[in-house]
């Protein structure tokens, strides 16, 4: 028997899946109603939460952040089954995932954390990707259940924390792109270029394929044959914010900052991602 603990779009979807696939789950979720939702589909719901994990083997979780799953984790200890596994795909702080690893095998508890880059979609098609780290022993017991979840499973090796903090770089990166696309937008606006033509640009000139290429030439420590050098990015960067309406631009003014200290330090004939060599991790 599984039991599943927090009934949002996530979490539901991977219920639906797994009962798609033959699975038993009880379901619980702090509004009632979301868990209520499930039973539909063949799920069994209850409003305690000590009560949806009696009889489970194991203990599936995508709540809200640490706070929650600790608050719901000592609720549901006295349900509990001796030696259950708890496996955790909320996002959470590394110290978080290291914290609970540790606590809940005193209590003689497996937990696992297994934070998950996936939409709704992907729980109900079981598509996407789940990150796990830590104990080798327990990844290798419960990757091929985790697999069929979302079809795919990174291995972090044996560092407890390790996938908390990929999912977090993986957030950041999602979150400054999508920073950068609302300057893009807000710089269209200012100079009246309309979506029509934001996307015959982009339908045709794809610089998502350039990251790959970028990162390397941002972590290779060697800038000294530019591409693009540094103080012509900042004149570009300058123009930008000339031409965008006042206060509109977020993630330019603060690189324009970062390029100005390069460009200070003597940089400015370099190529303009030197302004990465000091977050370069070593």
């Amino acid at each position: 028997m599984v039991a599943f603990l927090g009934m949002g779009l996530l979490g539901s979807n991977f219920v639906r899946a797994m009962i798609n696939k033959g699975g038993q789950v009880q379901v619980w979720n702090r509004t009632f109603s979301k868990a209520a939702a499930l039973e539909q589909y063949g799920a069994k719901a209850f409003p305690e939460v000590i009560d949806a994990v009696k009889g489970a083997t194991i203990v599936h979780l995508t709540l809200k952040d640490d706070a929650s799953v600790d608050e719901v984790l000592a609720k549901a200890e006295p349900g509990l089954m001796a030696g259950a596994t708890i496996i955790d795909h909320t996002t959470t702080s590394a110290q978080g995932a290291i914290d609970r690893t540790r606590q809940w095998g005193q209590k003689g508890f497996t937990y696992l954390h297994a934070p998950v880059f996936m939409g709704p979609p992907n729980a109900l098609d079981s598509t996407g990707t789940m990150l796990v780290s830590g104990d080798q022993a327990v990844i290798a017991r419960f990757e091929p259940a985790l697999a069929k979840m979302t079809g795919k499973v990174l291995n972090f090796g044996t560092e407890t924390g390790k996938a908390a903090a990929m999912k977090l770089l993986g957030n950041l990166f999602l979150v400054t792109l999508t920073g950068g696309l609302t300057d893009t937008l807000a710089f269209a606006k200012s100079v009246h270029i309309s979506m029509d033509e934001i996307n015959m640009l982009f339908d045709t000139w794809n610089p998502a394929g350039m990251v790959p290429a970028r990162l390397k030439r941002m972590t290779s420590g060697n800038y000294s044959s530019p591409s693009w050098e540094l103080s012509m990015a900042r004149k570009d960067t300058r123009l930008m914010m000339e031409a965008a309406s006042q206060g509109s631009l977020t993630i330019i003014p603060a690189i324009a900052a970062k390029m100005d200290k390069y460009i200070a330090e003597g940089h400015g004939g370099d190529d303009w991602t030197v302004i990465a060599k000091d977050a370069v991790p070593k």
